[in-house]
């Protein structure tokens, strides 16, 4: 390339800004300095969502276990009792589908919590864990927030109870 040209080359490029047209066109719109200035506005958003993932329960849980004529000669014996409307999401340490309708939370600290999941809702949909957009008050609580599953279900929970271990 000529060597005039490289030194030309960036002039021209300068030239639509200083007002000049350099196209035979009119592609570039000259500058009016007059002309009042444009406003942009520009929005950031941010959003965290909170990933659950599953894990295995800490005990085998099967449905027998909560029967009232279950022998707890042979295997130890599991009951619900209230828990409160609230859990801390950093307290779920992971989930796991246990019957129809209801998911076993492990925490942190080894308890056992199921959540209720609101009619129609499958735990089965929640085989890989779920995803729970954080509240200011970092808590997921009945009735109000919504676990989104993995494959797109979305569900409230209409109860918390915690597993108690009898005779261990």
């Amino acid at each position: 390339m000529n060597p005039v040209v490289q030194l030309l080359a960036p002039l021209v490029m300068v030239l639509p800004a200083l007002g000049g047209d350099v196209s035979p066109q009119g592609a570039y719109p000259s500058v009016d300095p007059a002309a009042a200035p444009v406003a942009e506005q520009v929005s950031i958003q941010q959003s965290v969502t909170v990933r659950i993932s599953p894990r295995p329960a800490p005990a085998p849980m099967q449905s027998a276990f909560f029967a009232p004529g279950f022998d707890n000669t042979v295997e130890p014996r599991f009951i619900e009792r209230k828990f409160g409307k609230c859990l801390p999401i950093n307290a779920i340490f992971g989930v796991q589908p246990v019957t129809n309708s209801s998911l076993l939370l492990i925490l942190r600290d080894n308890r056992m919590i199921t959540a209720q999941l609101e009619k129609g809702c499958q735990a089965r949909q929640f085989y890989s864990g779920f995803l729970v957009k954080p509240n200011a008050d970092g808590q997921v609580c009945v009735s109000r927030d919504a676990l989104l599953s993995r494959t797109g279900a979305s569900c409230q929970i209409s109860g918390f109870k915690q597993i108690i271990q009898l005779g261990g």
